[in-house]
């Protein structure tokens, strides 16, 4: 019970996946987390803690998690205190909008890291500790070790993580009263909004004797068939959604249970085309990769997805359009490690035309146009990839 917690970054997946199972497991004395917006930070300072709605299959539960410490690192003393937390810390998550705000700001993350983890290194009373990272890129750990710079002796281990979890940060105050959702604190403007589902996973942990405060995390040797799965499927089935729901009109991702047809075409999507290939790629890794474990996970997502009381917005879903037509996400890669795997993506290149066109319109040449620019380079698989767009793009409507 004498364990910190340290986090950075005070969003949905902070507040509702680390900082809250660290609350909820009863094994830390600390909770300290930083925020760089002076506004949160004296309200959660007033209010003593702050509100998260968590959205079950049957409704909002409202939970208040107490007794958090939490510091602005552009101010001078609170980043001393941040940086003697790092010191002290057992467990640390960083949970920032992308890996490039670990070198951002004075003092920066990754530079309060290292000033933490040379005081734990010169005193061996201080805990080892492991640092996951969850800023959705599979060498997240890797580039936040590089910036800290420094060798960690078998003291620290930085962790890449699995984060499947939905997660939300709701500012329209009519969504937050309909909902009956609670505000982060009293007087904010907005209001944390997760799913229950917390089966995380991390690399697995190889310091010697450390045990996890956070108890629920699910340790894998390879996360990188996981992430693959996350991203070509969860992540990529989840915008196919949102794409075909913009089309009908929807406003909300769980108006899809009035459109069947939908719902049986992503879950073709997610089990015959990226499932499949994943299944091909991974066989005999992990029982998830087998037809029968795919299927589950499928399955088991889809409910998720649109559970009415995460109240997920389509244009939320959607927005981000040019990330997401990258040559590396959720909708490319998905067609290329479905054609990889000698697989047809037809369901998943219908995807593609539809916000091929919402992002550069409906003009193929100025689509072919967009996409070179987009992806820097054009040769033979970049070609195949078009060629597979191409078809159901002239389908669509003029």
């Amino acid at each position: 019970m004498n364990r910190t917690y340290l986090g950075f970054g005070f969003g949905a997946i902070q507040s509702g996946l680390f900082l809250y199972e660290a609350f909820r497991s009863g094994n830390f004395a600390r909770l300290v987390v930083a925020e760089v917006v002076p506004e949160v930070v004296d309200d959660v300072r007033t209010a003593g803690g702050y509100w998260l709605n968590i959205a079950t299959p049957h409704g909002i539960e409202k939970q208040f998690i107490s007794g958090v410490e939490i510091y602005n690192p552009a101010v001078p003393a609170d980043a001393g205190k941040l940086i003697q937390a790092a010191a002290e810390a057992h467990e640390i998550g960083t949970a920032l909008p992308s890996v490039d705000f670990f070198s951002r700001g004075t003092p920066s993350i990754a530079g309060i890291l290292r000033a933490g983890f040379e005081l734990k290194l010169q005193d061996k009373t201080l805990p080892d500790a492991v640092v996951y990272t969850a800023e959705n890129n599979n060498h997240a750990a890797g580039i936040l070790e590089q910036q800290i710079g420094l060798s960690l002796k078998n003291r620290v281990q930085l962790l890449n993580t699995v984060v499947g979890k939905m997660s939300g940060v709701v500012t329209a105050a009519e969504q937050i009263q309909n909902g009956g959702l609670m505000r982060v604190t009293p007087s904010a403007a907005r209001a944390f909004l997760v799913e229950e589902f917390n089966r995380i996973l991390i690399t697995k942990i190889t310091l010697p004797e450390f045990r996890r405060g956070i108890t629920v995390f699910e340790e894998k040797a390879d996360l990188l068939p996981f992430e693959e799965a996350k991203l070509y499927g969860h992540n990529a089935v989840h915008f196919w959604i949102g794409l075909h729901m913009r089309r009908a009109g929807a406003q909300f991702m769980h108006d899809i249970s009035g459109n069947e047809k939908i719902f049986i075409s992503a879950r073709r999507a997610f089990i015959e085309e990226s499932g499949a290939a994943l299944c091909r790629k991974y066989s005999d890794t992990d029982a998830l990769f087998t037809p029968a474990g795919f299927a589950a996970y499928a399955d088991d997502l889809l409910i998720r997805m649109v559970n009415p009381f995460l109240t997920d917005r389509v244009d939320r879903v959607c927005r981000d359009m040019e990330r997401k037509l990258g040559w590396n996400d959720r909708v490319i890669g998905t067609i290329r490690l479905v054609l990889n795997q000698g697989i047809s993506p037809v369901l998943f290149a219908e995807g593609a035309a539809l916000a091929a066109v919402e992002f550069f319109g409906k003009d193929a040449g100025r689509i072919r146009a967009g996409f070179e620019t987009l992806w820097g380079v054009w040769n033979v698989e970049t070609e195949t990839v078009w060629n597979e767009i191409l078809f159901p793009l002239k389908k669509l409507p003029k």
